[in-house]
Order: structure tokens, then sequence, then C-alpha cells
């Protein structure tokens, strides 16, 4: 059906948004827009004719806590996140306060931020190395549960058509070292991350996860093997095992430029020589 230029449509429950994206098929769903907003003052999109705004859906608004998860409506905005205080992990915190400035994160979503699809931004690193789980709504209200690894796979796309981020469910997993890295890189759009968490128990470490992103997420759980079970501080024997296969996994992947490599490389080295202190 044809429909009127830029009309915004403001649905109050998930039949009513639906219903509206049945009608106007090639709507667009609105959230915080800042992405929307940013490419239209620079004349890189023209706005589309019909906008579905999603901040009238009190459910996608929710922050709901277990003993063993947090869950976060996906319009729940950045700062609204960060204000929640130490039931959010250290890491995610650190992540959410590098984003833009305070009033970006007013209305930036973390649905949002999870679902751009012009470019990959910074929490889906964070998410992917914390284990999170995106629950997604489609037309006949049935709901699935994705990992954060799958969806941002580079392999294959897991957003099918209609269909809607609803929650994200994030577990309250304790780290004893939890380290976010931000590099900035000339272009805007080409900021690259890492996330370097460690888990320990009684001088043995655990576990690891590294996560780095740039134009995809890499992990690389062979370097991770070889950590695991080691005890603490590790010797540089070990340290350096870590950091070669590490060198070898990027060399191997072909997709991060050779500055970007040293970047990673150092920082990784940095955290190693903090838990072998």
């Amino acid at each position: 059906m044809a429909a009127p230029l830029n009309q915004v449509i403001f649905p109050v429950s998930f039949q009513e948004l639906f219903a509206a994206w049945n009608r106007f098929p090639d709507a667009v769903l609105y959230a915080g827009g800042t992405n929307l907003i940013g490419k239209q003052s620079k004349n890189i999109i023209s706005l589309p004719p019909v906008f579905i705004c999603l901040d009238k859906i009190e459910e996608l608004q929710r922050i709901t806590r277990t003993e063993q998860y947090l869950e976060i409506g996906a319009m729940v905005n950045l700062n609204r996140l960060t204000g929640l205080g130490k039931i959010v992990p250290e890491i995610l915190c650190a992540c959410l306060e590098n984003i833009a400035g305070p009033q970006v994160r007013n209305i930036a979503t973390i649905g949002g931020n999870i679902c751009s699809v012009s470019r990959l931004l910074d929490l889906p690193a964070i998410l992917t190395a914390l284990d999170a789980q995106y629950e997604f709504r489609g037309a006949s209200n049935a709901t699935r549960w994705v990992s954060a690894p799958r969806f941002h796979s580079k392999d294959h796309t897991i957003l099918n058509e209609h269909e809607l981020l609803t929650r994200i469910k994030l577990p309250l997993l304790q780290w004893d070292y939890a380290v976010y890295k931000k590099f900035y890189c000339e272009g805007y759009f080409n900021n690259e991350t890492l996330a370097f968490l460690v888990k320990t128990q009684k001088n043995i470490l655990s576990e690891i996860r590294v996560v780095y992103k740039g134009d995809s997420i890499l992990r690389n759980k062979d370097a991770e093997d070889i950590l695991n079970g080691k005890s603490l501080p590790l010797s540089r024997k070990t340290a350096a095992e870590f950091v070669g296969n590490w060198v070898y996994f990027l060399a191997e992947m072909n997709e991060v430029p050779e500055l970007s490599v040293n970047s990673i490389i150092n920082s990784i080295e940095e955290n190693l020589y903090n838990l072998s202190e």
C-alpha cells in the first residue's frame, strides 16, 4: 500500500507493530535513530517514507534481574544501562562509556547498536565475549533465542525478514580480570576494540576470553586453550606461545591491517604482563 511521505507510526504493542509492518512492508524500524540521523545529516541516505517508532512499546523498555541473568529490553538506552551500577559487568560499562558522548547515549539503544546494518558497532564484541543471548520475535508472535556469537557471525545472516530483536539476556558471571580497549583509527568508521576477560581459581587461570572487533568479530579459541588451567603468574614461555598463536591466527585471517595487528598484539602482551605481576 502506498504511504504518505515521512509518515511515523507509534505502535503500543507487538500486535500493532506487526500489523503496521505488514501494511507497509518497506517501513523502517526506528529505535534511537542515531545511525539513521547521522547518515541523513551527511546526505548519505534519504529518509524512508514510513517509520515504525518503537519507543511506545513498554516491554522493550524493561530491565529485569534474576540470580543468573540480567535481561535488557532492546529499547533501553545506553546511559540507563550504565546507571544501573554494579549489576552491569564492568567491561560492558567500560564499552558503553566509550560510545560517543552522553547526549548520544541518552537516545542510542542497545538493540540499535546490536542490529546496525551499515557497520559493526561496539557492543557486539563485548556481548559476544560475555556469551549474551538475543531474543527475536516474528509476526506470528513466536520468539527464539540466538547466541551473540552466532548472530554476529560473518558467515550468514541470522535475522529473518520482519523479525524484531526484543530482549538481551546477559549471564551475571564474575570475572577476576576484565579489560576493554578501544583503538582509534583515522576514520570514524574504523574503530576497533578488544575485550580481555580472565577468571581464576586459587592462582589457576580457569578461563580466558579474548575477542577482537574490526570489520568482523574474531575469537581465537585455540590460543585460549593454551592458557586455560595454567598457574599464575604465567611463565614467559607460556605467554610467548599464546602471543605467537595470536600472531599466526591474525595472519591466517588475512583481513586485519598490519598496523592493527601490531596494536592487538601489543594490547594482548600488556594484559599478559599484568596477569604475570
